[in-house]
């Protein structure tokens, strides 16, 4: 519905032309004007909201988040292996100090004066040299245990490093949005309080016209008419996402939907579109 200043109707959503000079409180140019006033206030908390839910540190955060994932499941991963290469490697350290503690008692004894038997002394002395050569064993399999852990634990040091670096950047995205949302809500707040001051002044009837057409029309009810042309509305929202393989290697997707309306939608072809993006780069 289309509604001028002397209350004729045609057409699809309701526009208001500037206020006669003289005219009074209750003419209709200033009912309009005060109508006009309430979908400004409208246009601006949708956009607010709009911006509230398309921060960009929003999808650098999602970006971060993915990454930390990425990275903690690896680590977990790497740490389980890492745990049971532990376990194997302190099972020798044991193993190892049983029979040093057994060599050293045998030793005791065969040096000690205790044993004068010369077969016991023998027995002694070959227990020492098979206790040695199974030690020696021991210790070779440590180090082999040993050498796999150093690029394990190398690992685990790098992404730690790289995780805490993250758990930084999330923090202080986290921060960055909240404060930004806090802000943005407050205008929202602001912009409600003006706007229900100004709706306070339309006629009931119109009021009910207008947040009917508010609703079939993507959000606008009414617009002015500037040289004896609607100016419409457009409205786009937007969603991307970027995830990377590498600390050097990514890809990305998106999507832009928009919308005009009204005057701006002259020379449309289409007055909804939705454009799709995709694509992959390396950094150098």
């Amino acid at each position: 519905m289309t509604v001028d200043d002397t209350g004729g109707s045609d057409g699809a959503g309701a526009t208001a032309a500037p206020e006669a000079e003289g005219e009074g409180t209750n003419s209709p140019g200033t009912v309009f004007e005060r109508l006009l006033e309430v979908q400004d206030h409208d246009t601006s908390v949708d956009q607010l909201r709009h911006r509230r839910s398309a921060l960009p540190e929003q999808a650098e955060l999602a970006t971060v988040e993915a990454r930390l994932s990425v990275l903690e499941s690896r680590a977990a991963e790497v740490q389980t292996g890492r745990d049971e290469l532990g376990v194997r490697q302190a099972a020798l350290e044991e193993q190892i100090e049983a029979a040093r503690a057994r060599q050293g008692e045998l030793e005791k004894r065969m040096y000690g004066g205790q044993v004068t038997a010369s077969r016991e002394l023998l027995a002694m002395d070959e227990e020492v040299k098979h206790l040695k050569q199974h030690i020696s064993e021991l210790e070779d399999h440590e180090i082999v245990i040993m050498e796999e852990l150093e690029p394990i634990d190398s690992e685990l040091e790098t992404t730690g490093a790289e995780r805490g670096g993250l758990r930084q950047d999330r923090e202080r995205l986290q921060a960055t949005i909240a404060a930004a949302v806090i802000r943005i809500d407050a205008d929202i707040e602001s912009q409600t309080a003006a706007r229900v001051a100004a709706a306070a002044t339309v006629p009931p009837d119109l009021l009910a016209r207008y947040e009917r057409l508010r609703t079939t029309l993507s959000g606008t009810g009414a617009a002015r008419l500037v040289a004896g042309s609607c100016s419409g509305n457009f409205n786009a929202v937007s969603v991307s996402l970027d995830y990377h393989f590498t600390k050097r290697f990514d890809t990305y997707g998106g999507a832009m939907w928009s919308n005009v309306s009204h005057g701006l939608a002259n020379g449309y072809l289409n007055t909804t579109m939705i454009d799709p993006t995709v694509g992959a780069r390396f950094s150098f």
